[in-house]
């Protein structure tokens, strides 16, 4: 099985965005982190229909990487319940999964 993760998560703004996901890459938690543009988000929140626009972030890691990283989500993401979501990663180009372990390490 491959050490390679993708984890998801959403971001409120894009400089937000931006800045956490720089933060990540420059602490080698993560190798890339795509962020989309901006998408609509329809979710139940404290009892109520809720919609709001979000960057999805994918992020591209490691297994030995995932505990600091989603910790490093839960402490400086905007939302008290953020989305984080671990990936495995069964296959890909083995170029590509050797950079994403190699920087991470």
């Amino acid at each position: 099985m491959s050490q390679v993760i993708v984890m998801l998560t959403t971001w409120p703004d894009e400089s937000g965005a931006r800045a956490a996901a720089e933060s990540w890459v420059n602490k080698k938690l993560a190798a890339c982190v795509n962020i989309l543009p901006p998408m609509l988000s329809i979710y139940h929140w404290d009892g109520e229909l809720n919609h709001g626009h979000e960057h999805q972030l994918i992020i591209k890691t490691t297994r030995n990487q995932c505990d600091a990283l989603k910790q490093m989500i839960q402490q400086t993401h905007p939302y008290e319940c953020p989305e984080i979501l671990q990936l495995p990663v069964e296959g890909g180009h083995p170029p590509y999964l050797n950079w994403i372990t190699g920087y991470t390490q």
